[in-house]
């Protein structure tokens, strides 16, 4: 039977709504290779502002992840929020599926709108995309800000007990999800408190489900599987540019391990923030302390002191998370 109203469509309309209001325009480009990038770019560009790009992760559209970031940093920065391609109005018919692909229409999408200069902040799987970008075009990028992404992964954490989900294909069904019940689980794995999962209906999550992970899926599922594939920490080239790396403490995605390994990685270039008692979804649980950080970084230019005490060396450290209960986000993966 058809719905009648759809929350999460409603939603999405209030979202558009503030961006607009922000001072964002809707645009697509064609990049003229079979790929389609749609972006929200500044109205009216102000040169006496520098760049930042937003570069979101899976789950929620790009406007769900980042709407509460943009109304804080729009008075700083000349914003720039695409869709990576499989999301949102982004779509391509070429074969490429990695994070180095994402990276390169992103910065076609850049130059596209005269963007020479930018700084970027990526999480989760943004936070892939981003690394790539900054690697690929280091005179373009100036700072850097990596969100509880697993950069520094290897293929063989995979087997070797890093993560929660250790078989590829059940991760891709629970972050692509398309039942009530993988969406619970993977909102579980997405916070550290939260009210129980059983309070939330399950005719919300399938109109989440009907409204935001229905399109590309199969493509989406081919993006997570190319992120280990054949990876090793000796071939992950180190960036240059000042780096933030921000953490969830009870990360139960990409373990903090990943993110003290990322840091390790940089060297002093590197500066690791954990944020306490949060999750994979930091952004949502405590925005504030968030945006406190990435201004602090962006905007004051002042490195945050690093996390004290880290992680010892040891690469299969496996960071305990005891007693969590349900965890519920829409807004992250």
């Amino acid at each position: 039977m058809t719905r009648c109203f759809s929350l999460t469509a409603a939603r999405n309309r209030c979202y558009k709504s503030s961006f607009i209001k922000a001072g964002l325009r809707s645009t697509i480009t064609d990049l003229q290779d079979g790929t389609v990038m749609h972006c929200w770019v500044p109205r009216t560009h102000n040169d006496s502002k520098p760049n930042l790009l937003l570069i979101h992760g899976l789950g929620a559209n790009t406007m769900w992840q980042w709407g509460d970031t943009i109304r804080k940093m729009i008075p700083f920065f000349n914003i720039f929020v695409p869709d990576l391609v499989f999301f949102g109005d982004s779509y391509t018919t070429r074969p490429e599926r990695s994070e180095s692909f994402q990276a390169q229409c992103v910065m076609r999408l850049m130059e596209a709108n005269s963007v020479k200069k930018l700084s970027l902040v990526g999480l989760s799987y943004g936070g892939f995309v981003g690394y790539s970008l900054a690697a690929q075009f280091s005179e373009a990028v100036e700072r850097v800000v990596i969100c509880c992404a697993g950069v520094c992964m290897e293929e063989k954490d995979l087997k070797e007990g890093v993560f929660k989900v250790s078989d590829l294909e059940e991760a891709a069904e629970i972050l692509v999800p398309q039942t009530p019940e993988k969406l619970r689980e993977l909102l579980g794995f997405a916070m550290f408190k939260s009210p129980p999962s059983t309070l939330v209906p399950s005719c919300l999550l399938a109109d989440f489900i009907d409204v935001m992970c229905t399109e590309y899926t199969e493509e989406k599922k081919e993006l997570i599987r190319a992120i280990p594939k054949d990876r090793k920490l000796s071939n992950i080239t180190r960036i240059s540019q000042p780096t933030l790396i921000l953490w969830g403490e009870y990360d139960k995605i990409f373990p903090l391990e990943l993110g003290h390994r990322l840091q390790r990685h940089l060297g002093d270039n590197a500066h690791l923030v954990v944020i306490k008692g949060t999750g994979h979804a930091f952004i949502v649980e405590k925005p504030k302390e968030c945006y406190r950080h990435l201004k602090s970084f962006l905007v004051d230019l002042q490195p945050p002191p690093s996390t004290p005490s880290p992680i010892p060396n040891n690469e299969n450290h496996l960071l305990s998370c005891k007693g969590e209960a349900e965890k519920i986000t829409l807004k992250t993966a």
